[in-house]
C-alpha cells in the first residue's frame, strides 16, 4: 500500500466521529471483497460463443419489446 495514501486516510479518520469511521471501514471492506470476487476477462473468454445466436436474437427481441412499453398502472 502506498504509505502516503494510507497516512492520508488515517489522518482524515481522526476528524470523524466513531460512527463515520465505521462507515469508512465498511466501505473499505466492501471494496476489498469486490476485488477478491473479480474474475479477469481473460478467464471469461472461454465462454465466448457459448450461447447460440438464435437464443441471443430471441433475447434481443424480448428486450426490445419489453423495454419499449410503459405500463402506467405498474406502480
Amino acid at each position: 500500500m502506498d504509505e502516503t495514501v494510507r497516512d492520508e486516510i488515517l489522518g482524515q479518520l481522526d476528524f470523524l466521529p466513531v460512527q463515520e469511521q465505521m462507515r469508512v471501514l465498511e466501505y473499505a471492506r466492501l471494496l476489498a471483497a469486490s476485488r477478491r470476487l473479480a474474475i479477469p476477462g481473460r478467464e471469461l473468454s472461454r465462454f465466448a460463443g457459448a450461447i447460440p445466436k438464435s437464443d441471443l436474437d430471441e433475447m434481443a427481441r424480448a428486450i426490445a419489446q419489453g423495454c419499449e412499453r410503459v405500463d402506467s398502472n405498474e406502480w
